[in-house]
């Protein structure tokens, strides 16, 4: 992000209301190999060619907040390695980790890595580091430390099914796993701070909390949620787009203030459930409207969002859900220009 954009994302963080209101997109590997014309191992495999592909974004749409900005990762990969787990790299579909952790009971004896030197984290870093030069030349700076949520990374080391099973036949052993994730986690995102002192915002995403009760939100999720988002980044920034009504009331309670949901859910009630206290990044539906609608179809679902918002405070426009595969740079004029005409005083 540029100076200007990292400015006018805090303003609307803090209920300041831009003309025109902002359009912001979380786009990671799902988007950007494909959009860019190469294959995703490519993209994950050459540091030039994953540069390129998120400067062309950047200066294609240069009025766009991307989230969380040069994102260096490997898809749900990178945290899972760290713990030991198997990955797999096909050359044009998404990589895939494979569980680790047989039974509840070996995570006992699960030591936390280190982010400095095991796994993926290493290389993601080192990535960044190596391209941050030009990432600076082209105008901005790296704003935020990024990770998967502690749910979603037990859930990728345990198996989903495996890992929701064990919430309620092996809670001790569970809290043990996620208060070891959660250590990890705080040293890797301090890790990323102290690399890029110019990070002041922290992203996590985990869709897993948006398979559990609210009860097992409240003892599973929220106090490590909490610990992990107090610190000092003036963006704390979670993306759910699974099922958030059993805890987007938490979202204050969690320190989130930026929250990216699933197009099934309305942004008003959103902001009423949070107090408004939380700015919303959301929501037209990603793979069937944005990603395969055509133009007129794009057009007529961002007014309907636009429409029916009773507050412009604390939004910022986008899909329910990170970029997803197969969206047109058509269509994402057509949403960034019918939000723009609509919202410009």
């Amino acid at each position: 992000m540029t100076n200007q954009q990292w400015n006018e994302l805090k303003a609307v963080v803090s209920g300041e209301i831009l003309s025109p209101l902002p359009v912001g997109f979380i786009i990671d590997s799902p988007w950007l190999p494909n959009w860019y014309g190469i294959d995703i191992l490519d993209y994950f495999s050459s540091d030039t060619l994953w540069l390129e592909a998120n400067l062309k974004a950047i200066r294609d749409f240069p009025e766009v907040l991307f989230l969380p900005g040069f994102w260096a990762e490997y898809g749900m990969c990178g945290e899972p390695s760290a713990f030991g787990a198997r990955s797999a790299f096909p050359q044009n579909e998404f990589p895939h980790a494979f569980p680790n952790i047989r039974t509840p009971e070996e995570i006992e004896s699960m030591e936390v890595p280190n982010p400095v030197t095991s796994g993926l984290a290493p290389l993601m870093l080192n990535r960044l580091k190596l391209s941050q030069p030009k990432i600076e030349e082209a105008g901005h700076m790296i704003r935020f430390s990024v990770s998967r949520g502690p749910l979603n990374i037990a859930s990728y080391l345990m198996g989903t099914t495996e890992f929701m099973m064990a919430l309620m036949t092996h809670p001790r052993e569970i809290h043990l796993l996620i208060r070891k994730i959660t250590d990890y986690l705080h040293a890797f995102h301090r890790h990323q701070a102290e690399l890029f002192p110019s990070i002041d915002g922290i992203l996590m995403l985990d869709d897993i909390i948006g398979f559990i009760s609210e009860d097992q939100f409240v003892e599973f999720a929220l106090p490590y949620f909490k610990e992990l988002y107090d610190c000092k980044h003036s963006v704390k920034f979670l993306h759910n787009d699974a099922n958030c009504m059993e805890s987007v009331r938490f979202l204050p309670e969690m320190g989130v203030n930026l929250f990216n949901m699933g197009f099934d859910t309305d942004l008003n009630l959103l902001k009423e459930l949070t107090q408004n206290q939380v700015t919303m990044l959301g929501n037209i539906p990603p793979r069937d409207v944005l990603a395969a609608g055509s133009a007129k179809e794009v057009e007529q679902a961002t007014l309907i969002l636009l429409k029916g918002l009773k507050d412009p405070s604390r939004v910022i426009f986008s899909c329910g859900g990170g970029m997803p595969p197969g969206v047109t740079s058509e269509n994402l004029s057509i949403f960034i220009e019918t939000v723009k005409r609509f919202t410009s005083q």
